[in-house]
């Protein structure tokens, strides 16, 4: 049975320059962790020059697919009919990017598929959890 979903997308980088510069991305979720999202960077794309990975609420892209949503590090919004706007916060500055509404449509239909929307915790392993954030515990 699939538990982890990707998916490979183009994002539009959009910087103070004119240009526009096009970065693969790779959308993810795991139906261990079914509230999240995870959004990946490759290394050339990154000021650090290494892989960076953004991840957050499910529901916060849902959203933001239609109408501007988010407060904290990651904020979504319509761009217009075709585009959606991702904006990433971080002390070293502001990342937007740019991506088809349409892709982000289908990752999440196929995230809801493996996990339906409101029965997330069904799919929680909060035994599992625990027993990790105990062992942690000196």
């Amino acid at each position: 049975m699939i538990t982890v979903i990707e998916q490979a997308v183009q994002a539009r980088l959009v910087a103070a320059s004119p240009k526009i510069e096009c970065v693969p991305v790779t959308l993810g979720y795991d139906r261990a962790d079914p509230f999240a999202v995870r959004m990946s960077f490759p290394a050339p794309a990154t000021l650090e020059g290494i892989e960076i990975s953004w991840t957050f609420a499910r529901e916060l892209l849902e959203s933001g697919l239609r109408r501007s949503a988010g407060l904290g590090d990651v904020r979504v919004r319509p761009y217009d009919e075709e585009r959606t706007v991702i904006e990433f916060h971080a002390p070293e500055g502001i990342a937007i990017v740019l991506m088809e509404s349409e892709e982000l449509h289908g990752f999440l239909l196929r995230t809801t598929d493996l996990v339906p929307a409101g029965l997330e915790h069904l799919y929680l392993n909060v035994d599992h959890s625990l027993a990790r954030l105990l062992r942690d515990v000196p």
